[in-house]
């Protein structure tokens, strides 16, 4: 069976705690369940604000799944593993 690819992007403003608490919860979800399987692109919208736009951030840290689709959203420092895990469909709600 074919692993399915998940791109991840992090939105983030500077490394603020929260955006560290989130980026680390984010790559220990990934490791334990997306093994081999995920890409992580990191975006600090302090240095680049124009990047929010195409996402339509509003809240920061926001996590974004572009693939696969549908693209989904998560905001929040990601530190609920139960929430990421059902908002990224890696378990079903339940």
């Amino acid at each position: 069976m074919k692993k399915i690819p998940y791109e991840l992007k992090l939105y983030v403003a500077g490394a603020t705690p929260k955006s560290l608490e989130a980026f680390a919860n984010l790559k220990m979800i990934c490791n334990e369940h997306l093994k081999g399987q995920y890409s992580i692109k990191v975006i600090d919208l302090l240095k680049n604000p124009k990047l929010a736009k195409g996402d339509q951030i509003v809240a920061i840290p926001t996590l974004v799944r572009r693939l696969p689709e549908p693209i989904k959203k998560i905001v929040g420092d990601l530190s609920n593993k139960q929430r990421v895990l059902v908002g990224l469909d890696i378990v079903k709600k339940g």
